[in-house]
């Protein structure tokens, strides 16, 4: 077992638990509001713009502003910087809190602005580790789906562009600093989105525990994260509201298992789907699993059985077809990841993912 170099974590500040937990965010907002003029920026899911978060949420004021985050695709670097700039063309003046109401990549947005408005500079300068050196604006998630752990992890991915990789602005100051986690706010997911956004938890932690960078306390997140997705997964209706409160509790606990460790060989290939072929990050974690037997026969088998007993539809062929500059642009993309594919396979990683070993475990997928 290695260090993982991470000696002083940080979690989650405060957090709330329970359906209808959402109604304390008003409370909790109101806490931050010192003087009349102070306003609060809402960054939530297009999908809410035109359908009701809950029956009486009333947490947002005449004075705030709401941005809508169209989540078609993963957010860039170019995306956040665009999103910081509405905020400022909105007020001179500094919000006095941020929230963000929706998935991964609504959550991600939120942190990544709230540091970008107290640290200066663009996205893409703080793509790496420890690079955000200010605390940013007060900071809320309220994810309405279950999974990737961005409510509780030290980073927020984004796509830098210009130069294809995809990093994460990864801090102690991007952790948020209170999390509301309602079960009720997942009862319109789609079935298939549950369950591919869903196994990041597992993955995550599948990962982990298969590393050389672990921990007692991170195992100890990693092993009680698996155990609920096992229960969820393979017991009865995986979105009964028991199911959908287990899988809030898993994507959580699973954000902070990665807070103390690393993921493996599963994420880096997972990353360069996002870049190349513009995937999600959950549908793209389950696509690569297809080709994950040999580093991880367990858990690809456990898996599976869990899509059976959902079951959930995966996406077939989506490699079918790859040309080369493709294949170029997926192997530049996964190999860039050197943190967990170390974990995953040592210091010679570079050894075992060649570029034609590389080419054929995308060709599996």
């Amino acid at each position: 077992m290695l260090s993982t170099g991470i000696r002083n974590a940080r979690n989650v500040v405060h957090y709330l638990f329970g359906m209808g937990a959402i109604a304390d965010l008003s409370t909790i907002l109101d806490g931050r509001r010192i003087n009349i003029s102070d306003s609060v920026i809402f960054f939530i899911d297009s999908f809410f713009e035109h359908h009701n978060l809950l029956e009486g949420f009333n947490a947002i004021t005449s004075g705030d502003q709401i941005i809508y985050v169209n989540t078609i695709e993963e957010p860039t670097t170019s995306f956040i910087n665009f999103m910081r700039d509405k905020v400022f063309d909105a007020s001179a003046k500094q919000p006095c809190a941020i929230v963000g109401i929706g998935g991964g990549i609504t959550m991600d947005v939120a942190k990544a602005v709230s540091n970008l408005l107290t640290n200066g500079g663009n996205a893409e300068d703080y793509q790496g580790w420890d690079l955000v050196k200010k605390p940013g604006i007060f900071k809320v998630a309220v994810p309405t789906i279950s999974g990737t752990g961005a409510e509780s992890t030290r980073t927020c991915v984004m796509t830098n562009t210009a130069n294809g990789l995809k990093l994460g602005m990864n801090s102690d100051f991007t952790v948020f600093d209170q999390i509301i986690l309602d079960p009720d706010l997942t009862q319109t997911v789609p079935r298939d989105q549950y369950f591919y956004t869903g196994m990041d938890a597992y993955i995550h932690c599948m990962e982990s525990l298969n590393g050389q960078y672990r921990n007692a306390i991170g195992d100890a997140y990693s092993t009680q994260t698996i155990q609920l997705c096992r229960d969820l997964f393979m017991g009865g209706d995986m979105m009964s509201d028991e199911n959908r409160a287990k899988l809030m509790v898993a994507s959580y606990l699973g954000g902070c298992a990665i807070a103390t460790s690393y993921v493996g060989v599963l994420h880096p290939f997972s990353a360069g789907l996002s870049v190349v072929l513009g995937l999600h990050h959950g549908v793209a974690n389950c696509i690569t699993m297809r080709a994950m037997e040999e580093f991880y026969p367990d858990g690809y088998r456990e898996f599976y059985r869990m899509a059976e007993s959902q079951n959930v539809r995966l996406p077939e062929g989506i490699c079918r077809n790859l040309t080369d500059a493709q294949l170029k642009q997926l192997y530049a993309s996964t190999i860039i990841h050197e943190k967990p594919l170390t974990n995953a396979l040592g210091e010679c990683y570079k050894d075992i993912l060649t570029p034609g070993k590389v080419k054929e475990l995308f060709l599996r997928m």
